[in-house]
């Protein structure tokens, strides 16, 4: 692949590219494409009135005089908070957080349920983005059953998942090195073809990102740079500072940064989710519990890809890159995560309408019990596990059994023996 690149911006091409200013048809196409937030990828081969550098030259100077200013290390950043934004922010910071309470309101004693599924989800996507070769059916069950993971993707997967479930143990608490070391150790445990770089920072400069053809895409500062930056990463996530960021933006600048500073061997990107996750929920954003953003990505690498190549690429010699681009892409996946979990309720809120009928028609069954018999009916072919049930509806072993056993008294199941556990099979219902 080749790298993202920009044209010179200097006070020469402003001047050519001013003599435009008055032209309404040549204005509207930049305040157009700014809204838009087009690279220069994406804008050099469009059919424009005239050289598409002017055009790209009279948008980098309206971004510039918008622009909002981020120092961090020895580096400055810009992003402009463009109108897109302001919308998708609003909707997390209201409409999103009251449909989504009132759905999970009516589902009653179910939100536990949704919030294990959510991290499940979070944690195969994330794994999957870095390489985990597994479906998403395979590892969701390896994780319900609470199995052993077979290779190193399963491994991957449950240290996700468990590095997930301690992400919203510290939602509480200040981040540290030593609690980002720990994290980092989590996600890694087992899986490095080096131990020793399971929860420590990278010793060496041979770390660097590469294509699939092999063109460097990153290369990530002198290791000796890490320990600081970190800090000040630390401090950057703690403390408010001078100047407001809304949080969700705040969030995402901090995945950011950890993937730019680089500062592992492997497993930087579960780390920067990770750390997204838990600022997220530190700041009472407690919808995040419900959406597996991490799938989104997940089905769009290759833009997740250049949100980073693109924030990188462009920037002026006053500035070492534009998060613009970044930004947008994650609240664009946040949005579509938040519309997968409103619509996957308003489903279980249907189902459940099912399970009272199937209740109200049997009257032997608890709600519990009609949302397991109606997990059969879903998947008629697949069978179903005690420990599935432990997992699924966050209940104690013996009560599970006894659901189990109780479907199996009504006819609903057959039980057989698999080994040394019992597994449930659907036979129907009348």
């Amino acid at each position: 692949m080749k790298l993202p690149e920009v044209p010179d911006f200097s006070a020469e091409t402003i001047e050519e590219a001013g003599k435009y200013l008055h032209d309404d048809r040549i204005t509207k196409l930049v305040s157009g494409y700014n809204e838009r937030y087009l690279h220069w990828e994406e804008l050099k081969y469009r059919k424009l009135p005239t050289d598409p550098k002017i055009i790209w030259n009279l948008m980098k100077k309206s971004r510039i005089l918008k622009a909002k200013t981020l120092k961090f290390g020895n580096w400055v950043f810009k992003y402009s908070l463009i109108d897109e934004f302001q919308e998708k922010l609003h909707i997390l910071d209201k409409t999103a957080s009251g449909n989504l309470l009132s759905n999970l309101e009516s589902l009653q004693d179910n939100r536990k349920k949704y919030i294990i599924s959510s991290l499940m989800e979070e944690a195969i996507a994330s794994s999957q983005i870095e390489g985990a070769a597994t479906t998403r059916e395979i590892a969701k069950r390896m994780l319900k059953e609470n199995r052993k993971p077979r290779n190193k993707d399963e491994k991957m997967i449950a240290n996700n998942y468990s590095t997930m479930k301690h992400i919203v143990d510290l939602k509480n608490e200040a981040i540290t090195p030593e609690k980002i070391l720990e994290i980092h150790r989590m996600t890694t445990k087992g899986i490095l073809e080096n131990p020793d770089y399971e929860g420590s920072f990278r010793e060496n400069d041979e770390i660097a990102v590469y294509s699939h053809d092999g063109t460097l895409l990153h290369k990530p500062v002198e290791y000796g740079k890490v320990p600081a930056l970190i800090d000040e990463l630390c401090a950057f996530a703690n403390n408010e500072g001078e100047e407001f960021i809304h949080p969700v933006i705040k969030g995402i600048i901090i995945h950011f940064l950890i993937g730019y500073i680089h500062p592992f061997n492997d497993g930087n990107g579960r780390t920067a989710r990770a750390l997204f996750y838990w600022y997220l929920l530190k700041k009472d954003y407690w919808l995040f519990e419900y959406m597996a953003v991490s799938r989104i990505i997940n089905s769009s690498k290759k833009q997740y890809r250049n949100a980073y190549l693109y924030s990188e690429s462009d920037k002026t010699l006053a500035d070492s890159g534009d998060l613009t681009y970044f930004i947008k892409y994650n609240l664009d996946c946040t949005q579509k995560a938040l519309n997968d979990v409103l619509e996957y309720l308003k489903r279980k809120k249907e189902g459940q309408s099912q399970a009272l009928k199937i209740i109200k028609e049997s009257e032997t069954l608890n709600l519990r019990q009609a949302e397991i018999l109606k997990q059969f009916l879903k998947q008629p072919e697949k069978p179903v596990t005690i420990k599935e049930i432990v997992t699924t509806y966050i209940v104690a072993y013996a009560t599970a059994r006894s659901d189990l056993f109780h479907l199996e008294e009504l006819g609903y199941v057959e039980k057989r023996k698999a080994g040394k556990e019992f597994i449930f099979i659907f036979k129907g219902i009348d």
